[in-house]
């Protein structure tokens, strides 16, 4: 099986200890959740499958549910809750 180093939710998957909690896929954005459970920290994954172009944060466990299904709302926002930990990489426009 080809991984792509690129590719960060193909690296999200392969991680051995991590543990992927919800993925879908909504018009061409593929959203994943995971969890890493030796230091309790949950990922959110966002990528559009046609153009590449996606973010990943660290959210807070209890926002968790609510990050995986407004992805957007929830980065956009990510400076003025408490329910973020970090911002990961912004989307690259090309």
């Amino acid at each position: 099986m080809f991984v792509d180093p690129s590719n960060p939710l193909e690296l999200a998957r392969l991680s051995a200890p991590a543990r992927e909690l919800a993925q879908r896929l909504s018009g061409t954005d593929e959203v994943l959740l995971m969890w890493y459970p030796e230091n309790e920290r949950v990922e959110l994954f966002v990528r559009d499958v046609a153009t590449g172009a996606g973010f990943h944060l660290d959210v807070a466990p209890g926002c968790a549910i609510d990050a995986f299904y407004h992805p957007y709302a929830y980065a956009a926002r990510r400076e003025n809750t408490d329910c973020v930990v970090r911002s990961g990489q912004g989307s690259a426009d090309g």
